[in-house]
């Protein structure tokens, strides 16, 4: 009797343990699919992307994933804001250096992936993100969103927005959410939360590692967004580059 209950016991715990791998695998499987949606689609006018210079990330490094999140209604401002736009496209030298950030990623933390948020931004698209925001003063809405008439290096293809994902493709904790409008998710107030005790050793680290590989290449962290990184200076932008005005 003894022996067939530790054999009972013995069956439910394997089968308890087949379950949970299979589990696992499959909420990997639908995270995936969620990220590697529209890599199937294309802008209805190439016209405009070869006219800009632009380039779609994944065609340069496969291992980089996407998740535009204006594309979808998973945003502040909880609509679509994309129609059309359903790729990461950036300028074609920015797009390459990020292409060589993935490899150092690889180097680094074989597994772990650059996931992509936002990346090209037309002005129409950023005046609406703007004009959400007019309860906040002009100075403290610009630390959030670009000022349209300044132009956002977004609209220029030369900005992304971006976090890491580990092997199980589930995205490392940054101690904020992406689009999160607090000083938490400033990189330049890093130090005192963590001694307040609302940012973690971890969470920093992880910031961090974002921050070097990014820095690699050369791009720079905006100091009120841990997700966000310039591929140059706005001026510089602004004299090399393009600026989308409408959603192709």
């Amino acid at each position: 009797m003894r022996t067939i209950v530790l054999g009972l016991a013995l069956f439910v715990l394997l089968f308890s343990c087949t379950d949970a791998v299979s589990s696992k695998k499959s909420d990997v499987q639908v995270r995936n699919a969620r990220f590697q949606k529209g890599q199937t689609e294309n802008l209805k006018d190439t016209t405009i992307v070869s006219q800009f210079n632009l380039v779609d990330v994944q065609t340069l490094n496969k291992a980089i994933f996407v998740e535009l999140k204006y594309a979808t209604a998973d945003n502040f401002m909880g609509i679509i804001l994309y129609n059309r736009l359903k790729k990461a496209y950036l300028q074609e030298d920015v797009a390459e250096r990020l292409s060589k950030v993935q490899d150092y990623l690889s180097k680094l933390n074989p597994g772990f992936h650059l996931l992509i948020y936002d990346a090209l931004r037309p002005v129409s698209v950023q005046q609406k993100m703007w004009d959400a925001l007019d309860s906040l003063p002009p100075i403290e809405r610009g630390k959030f969103v670009s000022n349209p008439k300044n132009r956002s290096m977004h609209n220029m293809g030369a900005a992304v927005d971006l976090t890491l994902i580990n092997e199980q493709l589930i995205p490392l904790d940054m101690g904020a959410a992406y689009d999160e409008i607090g000083q938490i998710a400033y990189p330049s107030m890093e130090k005192q939360f963590v001694a307040e005790g609302k940012l973690t050793e971890i969470q920093i680290e992880n910031r961090d590692l974002l921050r070097k590989v990014m820095n690699s290449q050369g791009f720079r962290q905006l100091q009120t967004e841990w997700w966000h990184f310039n591929a140059c200076s706005r001026a510089e932008g602004l004299v090399k580059y393009k600026v989308l005005m409408e959603e192709p």
